[in-house]
């Protein structure tokens, strides 16, 4: 009995001992199991930090670029608050559009020109025929060779006269049948003019059956009415031609904000169709009589500088700066947004690290967008820039896309 509990005592001293030794070992495997969790999930956000800040950036070939149609730009300065905005039409002056007819009637032969050519006074731009003009030739040689007999006559009847061997009365016909012959050659001569025909050089050699319908001014073709073949009357008009470079717009603004506007500002204006492209114009009248059954008063402005695209006709969307307030600005188009937030696309500043394989890249910059007019809004930049920094305005969406692409690939 003794040994017994003897032996009971030995297997709990030494059984106590190793229990220790295996919780000891527990907890150490357990520590160890979160610090290598922590270690990999303190890896895997460093990777997921890189991988961000990857993703600022991307790079296109020169191909690519002009596959895509990327265009560049500035940050500029606009007035985009203290406006005023409305709608108007471009118009030519009626003293700048202008059409070419036939003095008289023909049938088409030829066109010469297409609507949208550029022409100059005097050009021709259609031939018609007509047996008419022949015939007006004919009549006008035939009183030139006649008014020319008449005058030979009507000399030799003076002369007699002066010498008493004519009479008062034959000498008076032989001068009023030159009078009257040279009447009719002058008239005929006018009409041939009118219709394009010189009678300086003309003989019985070079009747022509065909003339020349020539524009009446410097402009271009906006319409032609005929076709090759159509018989046009007398003063029926052949085509249309219109100078844009006396273009206007009539800008319709309501009797409330009449008094906001001066002779000598600057109009602001868009293609109501097309906003990409911004053109300016200066007021020069303002009309005292409301429109017909509105309450809007008509402001005149003549276009200023290039007038390329536009044409009569056109509506325009304008922006009337009233205040010398300048923001920074891009156009519309050059602001691409992702996850709630505002980007503009620009070339990232590589001096410090030229780029030698023929590649630009692009980097995205937060920005908060602002007041929209004309086609460019307002934004702040929420980070630095440097000072010329170049800005995708056209093609920014793809390189969003590329940039966002390439980040779920990585991922």
């Amino acid at each position: 009995m003794k040994y017994q509990i003897n032996k009971s005592s030995r297997t709990a001293n030494c059984t106590l001992p190793i229990a220790f030794c295996l919780l000891l070992i527990a907890s150490c495997l357990f520590l160890s199991s979160c610090g290598s969790k922590n270690n990999t999930t303190a890896h895997e956000g460093e990777e997921h930090h890189d991988e961000h800040e990857h993703n600022l950036t991307t790079t296109l070939t020169a191909e690519q670029m002009k596959s895509i149609g990327i265009a560049l730009g500035t940050l500029e300065k606009k007035q985009l608050t203290a406006s005023l905005k409305a709608n108007g039409i471009l118009k030519v002056p009626n003293q700048n559009r202008a059409n070419a007819t036939a003095s008289l009637g023909g049938t088409v032969k030829n066109i010469l020109v297409q609507t949208g050519a550029s022409v100059i006074k005097g050009q021709t731009i259609a031939t018609i025929i007509n047996n008419s003009f022949i015939t007006l030739q004919e009549d006008y040689l035939s009183t030139a060779a006649k008014a020319e007999l008449a005058k030979a006559e009507y000399d030799r009847q003076k002369i007699l006269k002066e010498g008493n061997a004519a009479s008062q009365k034959t000498f008076q016909q032989a001068e009023a049948e030159l009078k009257s012959l040279q009447a009719k050659q002058s008239s005929l001569q006018k009409q041939l003019e009118l219709i394009g025909i010189s009678t300086q050089a003309l003989t019985a050699d070079n009747i022509q059956s065909t003339v020349s319908i020539t524009s009446p001014i410097n402009g271009s073709v906006s319409n032609v009415m005929v076709n090759i073949g159509t018989y046009v009357e007398a003063n029926n008009p052949i085509a249309e031609i219109v100078d844009n470079s006396q273009l206007h717009l009539d800008l319709y603004v309501y009797e409330k904000d009449l008094s906001k506007l001066k002779e000598g500002q600057i109009i602001h204006f868009t293609l109501t169709n097309n906003p990409g492209k911004e053109y300016d114009a200066k007021i020069y009248a303002i009309s005292n009589t409301f429109e017909e059954n509105t309450k809007a008063v008509a402001i005149h402005a003549k276009v200023e500088g290039n007038k390329q695209g536009l044409i009569d006709g056109m509506s325009i969307t304008a922006i009337v700066s009233l205040e010398n307030a300048m923001l920074d600005a891009v156009p519309t188009d050059a602001i691409v947004s992702s996850q709630n937030q505002d980007y503009i696309i620009i070339v990232q500043n590589q001096e410090s690290k030229p780029n030698t394989s023929g590649e630009t890249t692009f980097e995205k910059i937060p920005v908060k967008k602002g007041t929209t007019d004309v086609g460019y809004s307002e934004i702040t930049l929420l980070k630095d820039i440097p000072a010329n920094s170049k800005v995708v305005v056209n093609g920014a969406f793809f390189i969003l896309a590329k940039m966002t692409n390439t980040g779920e690939h990585e991922h």
